[in-house]
């Protein structure tokens, strides 16, 4: 297979028993957007809920739509995102909760005659949406209340800096919060609350509140974006490739579109056939690399559409045949690479990394090696 992302399904029902150790008490709401960040929206969901989830968010209503009839209807789905009429049918067909954050939108949802489950979202400094107004924020949870089609089921915010270690807007937007969300709670009792995402999560358990929303760290992946491994979480994710064709350059001959690459000593090329048609951005041209025998190596030249080329003969002794399996995330003997590893290295975050990878990437589920259900 030109290029396979083996998902591990025990490593992401570990990661959420252990996220949900670090927030005891709290339901833990595992976010499974994106398609689960790259790894399978419902494969992902399934294993999440086997770690001790409960309630799964997505940010569409297309998505609710699909992981409903995935993952079975005893289950609380939320859609985090804005809805327009007519995803809001699709959301409310699917039975996901939805999230309010404007007096006219609530009037509207009770207009409409369908009972629906409501979180009201605060925009506590991330600045995109929710109302900053407190006061607003306060007549949407009385719309909602008092309408008897509507069921109110929380009050919410979002972070804007949680992964930004030390900084102080972090505090600030959970100071606003509670502010607003503890005198709510005190007026409609059995009201949810909740704030932290996977940074949060981790960092302060003043954030936790009656709800944890962690999405980035069920994968494995650091929110930090430094070593998932520091965080005591496992990488669920493994992307693979395989030597196609095997040539010698020799010294002023080039590999790739623009010859970007040209051989400064004679070396030997390897081309692995997945590129930016795959999600291997192109941004990695020239900065990238993989593991083939358990050595890494650069790549070199443009990423392209379909193939990417490795300086083999960057390592001395090194040899590659057509057929060797290649590695551009996960482990390989002693050597690893992370996703946290090639987001540094163009400058991007980790949860870029796995949500850029297409469909034309197959997916494999597997428990620690074995077949689910074996």
């Amino acid at each position: 297979m030109r290029a396979l992302a083996r998902v591990n399904l025990s490593a992401i029902e570990r990661n959420v028993a252990r996220l949900a150790r670090e927030a005891p008490g709290c339901a833990v709401c595992a976010v499974v957007k994106a398609e689960g960040y790259g790894h399978g929206m419902v494969a992902a969901g399934r294993a999440a809920l086997a770690g001790g989830a409960t309630w799964l968010a997505v940010a569409t209503a297309e998505e609710a739509r699909e992981l409903r009839a995935g993952v079975g209807d005893n289950v609380r789905i939320l859609v985090l995102g804005a809805v327009s009429d007519a995803e809001l049918v699709v959301a409310l067909d699917a039975d996901a909760d939805v999230s309010v954050w404007s007096v006219e939108r609530a009037q509207a949802l009770a207009d409409g005659g369908r009972g629906a489950r409501v979180h009201v979202k605060l925009d506590s400094g991330l600045g995109r949406l929710g109302t900053r107004d407190t006061a607003e924020a306060t007549a949407v949870v009385d719309a909602v209340a008092a309408a008897e089609n509507l069921e109110l089921v929380a009050a919410w915010t979002h972070f804007a800096t949680a992964d930004e270690r030390g900084d102080q807007f972090f505090g600030e937007q959970l100071a606003r919060f509670k502010a607003w969300a503890e005198p709510l709670r005190a007026a409609h009792p059995g009201l949810l609350l909740h704030a932290a995402n996977s940074a949060a999560l981790l960092r302060d358990p003043a954030s936790h509140f009656d709800l944890v929303r962690p999405g980035v760290a069920i994968y494995g992946l650091d929110p930090f974006g430094d070593d998932p491994a520091q965080r005591d979480l496992e990488p669920a994710l493994e992307l693979v490739s395989y030597v196609a064709a095997v040539k010698p350059a020799d010294v002023g001959e080039s590999a790739g579109y623009g010859r970007r690459f040209v051989a400064q000593r004679p070396t030997t090329i390897a081309t692995v056939p997945i590129g930016y048609g795959d999600g291997w951005r192109r941004a990695l041209t020239n900065r990238g690399e993989a593991l083939l025998h358990g050595t890494k190596v650069p790549l070199v030249g443009t990423v392209s559409m379909d193939n990417v080329t490795f300086d083999v003969g960057a390592v001395a002794g090194l040899e590659a045949h057509v057929g060797d399996a290649v590695v551009l995330v996960g482990a390989q003997g002693a050597e690893q690479i992370t996703a946290e590893d090639v987001a540094r290295s163009i400058d991007t975050i980790n949860y870029e990394i796995t949500t850029a990878l297409t469909a034309r990437v197959a997916r494999e589920y597997h428990r620690d090696g074995q077949a689910p259900g074996s």
